[in-house]
């Protein structure tokens, strides 16, 4: 029986996974995209805690995005994301794309949480 779409990507995750940890140093930066919404997590997998959450469903972007399912709002995510980063004295994480492929929204967020200065 043939993989669909979703099938697919969680091979991928399961696959980047057994690589991908995220310490207390240098905690996961992870992405979820969903049909309509992103969403960006940073997580400290030794201890198992959530460190910080944006979203394009957080209040900071209640109104000021004009549509949330395009590369502009993922860019904005990503320096929202790094500036909080910035502000918990968090400066390298590593990238997780939860296996999406690596292009479109899924960039955008780690070109704008790079160019607000966090390190991958």
């Amino acid at each position: 029986m043939k993989a669909n779409r979703r099938e697919k990507r969680e091979i991928r995750q399961k696959r980047v996974r057994k690589h991908v940890r995220g310490t207390i140093e240098r905690p996961r930066l992870c992405v979820f995209r969903s049909e309509k919404h992103l969403y960006v997590q940073v997580i400290d997998d030794l201890q198992g805690h959530t460190l910080l959450t944006v979203s394009t469903l957080s209040p900071d972007f209640k109104g000021k995005l004009k549509k949330t399912k395009n590369k502009d709002a993922a860019k904005q995510v990503g320096k929202a994301l790094a500036q909080k980063c910035l502000e918990q004295g968090i400066k390298k994480v590593v990238f997780d794309r939860n296996g999406f492929l690596y292009h479109g929204r899924v960039k955008a967020v780690a070109e704008g949480a790079r160019e607000a200065g966090l390190n991958f």
